[in-house]
């Protein structure tokens, strides 16, 4: 497994799985491009004897002789006569048996069933048939692990973790796989020998969004610009108009997950659940409920609960990488073509957005934060608060706010900045309103400790000291856990 960078906790699922005594099926899912097939084929590589990825957009027949066809290949059949073609899918999975029962394993055998949601057409039985085949027969073969996997994680949760029917509770083990973090970011750039800085590697996070499929198109000996430059600008680059083919390939009709999308793009800082509904002009609540769920699980959209807020608050961000640098800088680009984001860098634009991409960052690196503070064994919540001023008042936003079980909170401040960042008088007031304004309208008694977590760290000059109590720089975003 040389090959294969992070996922130590998924990993050892995959390879306990070997060990049990008793059948296995692990449910895989996670948003398109993340290593769902490399991680699954790299760990199962000596013991996968039967590999069936689902076509999307292609009818049932085709899909059914596709299966015959791969079975065959797969156990080595050369047949005189051709093997009948299964006619439905109960069919389909007798065909696998009858070929497994004709091949008696010497160690555990896997079956691994890649893109399974697009195996399910419409009347087509097959979740039905697969229900059967796992119940019936595959259950109680202690050789056996079946994989299934799914880039539409909404689907592989609603019809395979939460379902209702014959599969109810079968799943033995789920993996959600996520991108990379900064840490696995730069263990993989380095694998790949792609030597750059920290600062360099959190800009094409920024970009990337720690999406493996993304990073290995990164090249040696290119600068951060350039590679940006060439993954988005150039008419034949991977990011160019991979936002066209992203959520079609995951929801089906996905003109309603785009348009949430392209709501929460325009509004970096978050909105409601009803501010949602109101924007995007959905007849159904319960509509967009469903949306915001499906997006959440495949990582593009994450919700926080503001400090002291029920659920029916909660604030939903935009927090796919990609997705965000699309909207702004790849869609509406008059300019593509080489050295088209060697000029875009350098704008205030640019600068300014960096700011909240980076506050995204912290907010998926808590863990790391927690470490750095020296918190990790403490219980927490991590959330975002913001007040809306009411006349003559003072509006308050707060990138994140670590609430901790020993009466303590952290109110972060998240700064990216291209040195060392300093503070001033300004500042400082700034801090202190936020402080007070939160103290007030929360009515918290804990002990508020401001925390500053910049790119380059901090001066520690007269402002910084009366208003800091712990200060990072994007070092410790890096640490592995």
């Amino acid at each position: 497994m040389e090959n294969l960078v992070g996922r130590k906790t998924e990993i050892r699922i995959l390879t306990d799985a070997l060990a049990t005594p008793y059948a296995e099926l692990i449910a895989v899912y996670g948003r398109r491009r993340v290593g769902k097939t490399h991680l699954i084929r790299t760990v199962y590589e000596k013991n996968i004897v039967f590999e069936f990825t689902g076509a999307n957009s292609v009818d049932f027949a085709t899909q059914l002789e596709n299966f015959s066809l791969t079975a065959q290949t797969a156990f080595r059949l050369n047949l005189a006569v051709p093997m009948a073609m299964p006619q439905n899918w109960l069919q389909a999975f007798r065909l696998l048996i009858n070929l497994l029962e004709a091949y008696p394993p010497t160690g555990k055998q896997v079956i691994f069933l890649d893109e399974f949601p697009w195996l399910d057409n419409k009347k087509s039985g097959f979740l039905a048939a697969f229900d059967h085949f796992w119940n019936n027969w595959a259950s109680k073969q202690r050789n056996l692990v079946v994989v299934i996997c799914g880039s539409a994680a909404s689907w592989m949760i609603r019809n395979i973790v939460r379902n209702k029917g014959g599969l109810h509770n079968r799943i033995t083990q789920r993996i959600r796989l996520e991108p990379f973090t900064l840490h696995e970011t730069s263990l993989f750039l380095k694998n790949n020998h792609i030597n750059l800085t920290p600062y360099d590697i959190l800009q094409l996070y920024m970009v990337t969004g720690g999406i493996p499929h993304y990073l290995k198109n990164i090249r040696t000996g290119e600068s951060t610009t350039q590679i940006i430059d060439r993954l988005c600008f150039t008419k034949d680059g991977i990011l160019q108009n991979e936002f066209k083919d992203l959520y079609p390939a995951l929801f089906g009709k996905a003109d309603k997950h785009i348009a949430v999308i392209r709501c929460l793009g325009n509004k970096l800082s978050g909105l409601t659940r009803n501010e949602i509904l109101e924007i995007c002009q959905f007849k159904s609540g319960g509509t967009v409920s469903k949306i915001l769920d499906e997006l959440e699980q495949s990582n593009f959209i994450t919700g926080y609960s503001p400090f002291g807020k029920t659920t029916k608050e909660t604030v939903f961000k935009l927090t796919d990488e990609y997705s965000l640098f699309f909207l702004k800088f790849i869609e509406n680009s008059k300019a593509t073509g080489a050295g088209t984001w060697q000029s875009k860098s350098t704008g205030q634009s640019w600068i300014s957005w960096c700011g909240f991409a980076f506050e995204n960052i912290c907010l998926k690196h808590v863990l790391q934060i927690k470490k750095a503070l020296g918190i990790s064994g403490i219980y927490t919540e991590q959330s975002v608060w913001r007040y809306s001023p009411k006349a003559g008042e003072t509006g308050v936003q707060i990138d994140l706010l670590i609430d901790r079980q020993d009466n303590c909170i952290n109110l972060c401040e998240l700064k990216f900045y291209k040195t060392e960042f300093t503070l001033d008088k300004n500042m400082t007031d700034n801090l202190e309103t936020k402080r007070q304004v939160f103290t007030e309208k929360t009515g918290t008694k804990k002990t508020i400790f401001i925390t500053l977590i910049s790119t380059f760290g901090a001066k520690q000059n007269e402002y910084y000291l009366q208003s800091i109590q712990n200060q990072f720089s994007m070092k410790i975003l890096f640490e592995p856990l």
